[in-house]
This record gives structure tokens, C-alpha cells and sequence, in this order.
């Protein structure tokens, strides 16, 4: 991997209190808002190489944007006061406490689960009543579950698919991505085993090309990702053009934690 030139430079407005990593609500010299992440603030992993998440987020967007399905706002290397890491578009949200009930990915009572949503899991609510996760089943949701799967994301939780005050569903925080094992946990199981359909396959297929020797997404990947790691990607998605199927939950069910 070679070293990447900063992006934006960033003046931080405050620190976003989320997560265990140091993440920053900034804008840069244009007055646009940016959420910084500093590599420097990465909490250490046993099962990912130390300082290299920002690199990962990056990788991320690059995948998105070749898919052609633009889940990922834009995400950039950049260099703030906490030095160089990645920035990504700040996003938004429509109003939360306005939505509730609404969200992408939410808590229902488990005989009051709205009509289009697919139950992923089943538990107990605060009061011991019966409680389900669901979530919409529509195209762009689709498309971040197919995402996930072929960028190996270890960390799709409720909270990390926003909505915008426009309507538009964005899939952020691919920090855990990319490993070579299997590592995917998500909350959005709601297709497994269901047949692709031909804008998951189309997608697949722009990624494919990407990765072929010479193609622009493997020129671009090869400054943020290991070999190792983008022979993996390559692999996962000739796996799912070969099936055309959602892959189906191993052992364990495979969910992240917290699930928002």
C-alpha cells in the first residue's frame, strides 16, 4: 500500500459521542460538514491490523460508488487536528423523535410488526413483553444487505443505516470490513436464501469488472487494501454470481452487538 494524499482540511465543530474510536462532526475550509475519523483515534482490535479502519471506510465508499448502487456517502483520506484518517460526507438525518416507528431498522411488538418489514430476530422488551428486530424489505435496504455480504461488513447495525431528510437510505461505518475470514454480522437478514434479482447481479457484476487486472476499483484498492484482502473481496463476489443467491446465517446467527 502507498501513502494517499490528504483530503480536506477539517476545523472540528465537536466530538461525536459514539462508539469506542474518536469521531468528529467537522467542516472543511467551504463550510461543508464532514463526520472525521483520525486513525490515531482507532481503538486497537485483536482481529484487525492496527491504524487501518480509515483506510477500510474508504475502501468502502470505493466499492459503493463502482457497484453503481451509491450506498455509502462520500468518504475521503483527510487530515484534521487529530491527524490524518478518513472524512465522509455528513449526512442529515430526518428527524428522529418525529420517525420513530419508522426507522430502516427497528423494535416492534411482536404481534404489531408493520406490514414490509421482515422480522430478524426475537426477544424480550424492558417490561418482559414480546419484542421483535425488522426491517423494511425495500430495494435500496436490499442493496446494503448484498453490500455487506461482499464487503464482508462486521458491523451492520441499526444505527449505522441513516436516513436523510429527503427520504435517502445511507449505509456508513465499514470500518470492520474487508477481513479475509468470514466475519459478517448484520441486522439485515431479512433476504436470506431469497434469489438475487438483476440490479443486485448488475451491481456484482460493475464490482467484477472493477477487480479485474487493470480495472479502476483494483488500482484504487490497492492503496487502502491488502492483496490478500482484495483477492477475498474478488472471491466473495464471484461467490454470490455463481448462486445468485442472499447467503444464509451459519451457526450462531451472525448479529452485531449492540444490534443499534
Amino acid at each position: 500500500m502507498t501513502d494517499r494524499p490528504a483530503g480536506p482540511e477539517l476545523t472540528v465543530l465537536s466530538r461525536i459521542p459514539s462508539g469506542s474510536n474518536a469521531v468528529y462532526h467537522c467542516v472543511d475550509e467551504r463550510g461543508d460538514s464532514w463526520v472525521y475519523k483520525p486513525s490515531a483515534g482507532e481503538r486497537p482490535l485483536m482481529d484487525f491490523p492496527d491504524g487501518s479502519l480509515a483506510t477500510r471506510e474508504i475502501a468502502a465508499y470505493a466499492v459503493s460508488e463502482a457497484s453503481g448502487w451509491g450506498l455509502v456517502p462520500e468518504t475521503v483520506a483527510a487530515h484534521g487536528p487529530g491527524g490524518p484518517g478518513m472524512a465522509q460526507r455528513w449526512i442529515e438525518e430526518v428527524d428522529r423523535e418525529h420517525a420513530s416507528g419508522h426507522d430502516p431498522v427497528d423494535v416492534h411488538p411482536a404481534d404489531a410488526v408493520p406490514h414490509g418489514r421482515a422480522v430478524v430476530l426475537r426477544g424480550e422488551g424492558s417490561r418482559g413483553e414480546d419484542v421483535v428486530v425488522a426491517h423494511v424489505t425495500d430495494g435500496r435496504l436490499r442493496r446494503i444487505a448484498v453490500f455487506d455480504h461482499v464487503v464482508n461488513n462486521a458491523d451492520r447495525k441499526g444505527g449505522h443505516v441513516l436516513v436523510d431528510a429527503a427520504g435517502v437510505v445511507w449505509a456508513i461505518d465499514h470500518g470492520l470490513s474487508f477481513h479475509t475470514d468470514p466475519k459478517l454480522r448484520t441486522v439485515l437478514w431479512g433476504w436470506a436464501g431469497q434469489p438475487l434479482d438483476g440490479d443486485d447481479v448488475e451491481g456484482l457484476e460493475h464490482v467484477r469488472r472493477g477487480l479485474e487486472a487493470g480495472g479502476g476499483l483494483r488500482g484504487t484498492l490497492s492503496d487502502l487494501l491488502s492483496d490478500a484482502e482484495i483477492a477475498a473481496l474478488g472471491e466473495r463476489v464471484a461467490t454470490l454470481l455463481a448462486s445468485r443467491t442472499f447467503p444464509v446465517p451459519g451457526p450462531g446467527y451472525p448479529l452485531p452487538w449492540p444490534l443499534f
